[in-house]
């Protein structure tokens, strides 16, 4: 059975879709048959690497609406190592009609959880990519998952807006574990983490505050993605950052160390090392 994990936050530019595009490229590295699902209405994941002419006639829109699995899913170029494989649905709504369609649909909110099934013996994980603002189609990718992960910049207003904004959508979600879409647990991941004392003690007080009372429901986790170039250099060539950044002097973590370590944390059942 695959895993879903959605990569999700309130708040955008806080690195969903670098996050989402380096993690399938490692899993695939590692053998594993992943799928990558960008629902977002701005295709940054779309483009994140590579695809093989021609790509898939439709997307997102048909996988939603129809049920569509088979003419939606485009192929990377992004050959995983010991038969891994990197998948993609196009995101194909820019003008969001999509978001329309899913709030006035009754069961909108919860077909893409039941869709997905469909993959189950095709992929060994879904990874959903989705936009930086609360609507249906955020809902939808949220409410489709097993894991959920929310990169959070070690900086106050994002710590402030996960505190608020992600953890309210969670909670505005929960009674829609009565229509068979239970909340995923929740993961935090500091992201462009840097060594300054701001940064540590922003970390530091998550960690601590997160959060004893969802009791392992709401976690930060230890790995944290450092403030280096090597994502934005990667993303730039279009390949893996963990290809790109196999080893790094000094004490902040390479790609490839950070992917590894996320992958650990997220997937303990495989082996990473």
């Amino acid at each position: 059975m695959a895993i879903k994990l959605c990569v999700c936050s309130t708040k955008g530019g806080v690195g969903k879709t670098t996050v989402t595009a380096n993690l399938g490229a490692y899993l695939a590295d590692l053998g594993q048959r992943v799928l990558l699902v960008d629902a977002d209405v701005q295709p940054t994941l779309s483009s994140y690497f590579p695809i093989h002419d021609p790509p898939s006639p439709r997307g997102l829109t048909a996988l939603i609406t129809e049920g569509e699995t088979g003419s939606t899913v485009s192929t990377t170029k992004i050959d995983g190592d010991e038969g891994g494989l990197l998948d993609l649905v196009l995101s194909d709504d820019p003008d969001g009609a999509l978001q329309n369609w899913i709030l006035h649909t009754p069961d909108g909110r919860v077909r893409l959880r039941h869709i997905l099934s469909e993959y189950d013996d095709i992929y060994d994980v879904v990874l959903i990519d989705t936009q930086g603002a609360v609507g249906p189609l955020q809902d939808a990718a949220v409410l489709s998952a097993d894991m959920l992960l929310s990169p959070i910049p070690p900086e106050i207003l994002s710590a402030r807006e996960f505190a608020r904004g992600t953890l309210g959508m969670i909670d505005r979600l929960k009674p829609m574990a009565a229509l068979g879409a239970p909340i995923a647990p929740l993961r935090g991941l500091l992201y462009r983490m840097d060594r300054t004392a701001d940064a540590r003690a922003i970390a530091h007080e998550l960690r601590r505050e997160t959060y004893e009372p969802s009791k392992g429901q709401i976690t930060i986790l230890e790995t944290a993605v450092p403030a280096t170039v090597a994502y934005r250099e990667a993303a730039t060539r279009q390949i893996p950052a963990h290809r790109w950044e196999p080893r790094r002097e000094g004490p902040t973590p390479s790609a490839l160390e950070t992917m590894r370590a996320l992958t650990q944390e997220l997937f303990p059942h495989l082996d990473s090392a």
